[in-house]
């Protein structure tokens, strides 16, 4: 299944995006309308509140009074944490019954307003943020919901700032406009992206490539997103011990083609072999017969350079997932390359230089395997040598996992 984490800020119009996935067929798991169940009269729930709150939270029919509330929590942080401490954990129970009920190829959207502040992003294939700007908000809270500015602000207050909760994002559906226009891109993206996404996680799928090499100037997110995806990773596979952000997009100021490259660091590859399966079902399926680099002539012992490919099934964002164990000539190379770039200015000319020239000769490619195949001359018998040199003058040491402190930078 295709897990959808959906947020917004209060008024952001996060509930539109909600209904309208639910009518396109997605499977809606609703935080709010989970929160008031799991305190509905004669609830565990109801009862821790009112044994930390006091029956003052009440309505004369023994049933929660919201307002008298969050009257109490959102002018006082201590008081909402104690709230979150009761709702959250049962709220995601709640959600875990109705998750684990859906079928292999259904879209599940998780309608989470705290999704930022309660930090379960990593626990979603895709971050949703419906956003709009402050005033707007505000202006929507007074002439909707009858409250005062100063309330309206207050409760924006309790929640994540815009730019914290856009950082998380991994597609933020803009709500300045009319209701018509947020609806339009809701129906864009699950048509493009959510659909296909899902077809392929469910056939254990990559998502088509199809174009050439085509080198892009560098993207200011590409090192945000690749955190994003190493948290999903290493919370998806307990065995991972880290996952690393390599190859041109890790580099920063090249050009490079828009694919995300991204080392997962295993004990051995029978471990590979192992969490393929947890891999696919995060959105990484394996890709058949890439299964080893192209050894160096300092040590040819293919078995150093054997690996597992693995590839994103997500239409939106082509993503690369080499697993490799840790000490093997393919992982040390990969790590060595990326900080030799990123530390000798000459290097990362010369390379800059050589993709240009390689992509100009096949940009009528539908693919970029030759690209590639074309490169491997050179990082043989130019790169290999030069970062030899690079690492003995510089005191470059490969770095050191452990099971027990897992490194899930991305970086």
């Amino acid at each position: 299944m295709l897990k959808i984490g959906l947020t917004g800020g209060i008024a952001s119009g996060k509930s539109l995006v909600s209904s309208r996935f639910r009518e396109l067929g997605a499977v809606l798991i609703d935080a709010d309308v989970l929160a008031r169940q799991v305190v509905e009269p004669g609830t565990p729930g109801l009862e821790q509140l009112v044994e930390a709150f006091g029956t003052g939270i009440l309505d004369p029919d023994g049933r929660l009074d919201r307002p008298r509330l969050g009257s109490i929590v959102f002018r006082d942080p201590a008081q909402r944490e104690v709230l979150n401490g009761v709702v959250h954990p049962l709220v995601r129970r709640a959600a875990a019954a109705i998750m684990d009920s859906a079928g292999t190829g259904d879209i599940v959207v998780q309608d989470i307003p705290l999704l930022v502040e309660t930090g379960q992003g990593r626990n979603f294939h895709l971050v949703v943020v419906v956003d709009a700007p402050e005033d707007v908000r505000v202006q929507r809270m007074v002439e909707f919901r009858g409250m005062d500015p100063e309330d309206a602000r207050s409760r924006m207050a309790a929640q994540a700032g815009r730019a914290e909760r856009n950082a998380a994002a991994d597609i933020i559906l803009d709500n300045a406009g009319s209701p018509d226009q947020l609806l339009a891109s809701v129906e864009a993206l699950w048509e493009q992206r959510l659909v296909p996404f899902a077809a392929n996680i469910k056939r254990g799928v990559r998502a088509p490539r199809t174009v050439g090499p085509v080198m892009v100037e560098p993207a200011g997110d590409w090192a945000a997103q690749a955190r994003r995806l190493a948290e999903r990773i290493s919370a998806a596979v307990p065995e991972a011990l880290a996952v690393d952000h390599i190859g041109s997009t890790s580099v920063p100021g090249l050009p490079a083609k828009d694919v995300l490259d991204l080392q997962l660091a295993v004990p051995d590859l029978a471990t590979a072999d192992r969490i393929s399966p947890l891999l696919a079902a995060a959105g990484f399926p394996e890709v058949p017969g890439i299964t080893e680099d192209t050894p160096k002539p300092s040590d040819p012992d293919p078995a150093s350079w054997q690996k597992r490919f693995h590839a994103n099934a997500d239409p939106g964002r082509p993503v690369n997932l080499h697993v490799r164990a840790v000490g093997s000539a393919g992982w040390q190379y990969a790590l060595l390359f990326r900080d030799w770039l990123r530390g000798d200015p000459s290097a990362l000319a010369q390379y800059e230089a050589l993709k240009s020239q390689l992509a100009a000769a096949h940009s009528s490619d539908n693919g970029t395997a030759e690209y590639a195949e074309a490169k491997e001359p050179w990082f043989t018998n130019v790169a290999w040598p030069a970062m030899e040199e690079w690492a003995a003058r510089t005191g470059w040491t490969p770095p050191s996992y452990s099971s027990s402190a897992v490194r899930k930078s991305g970086q």
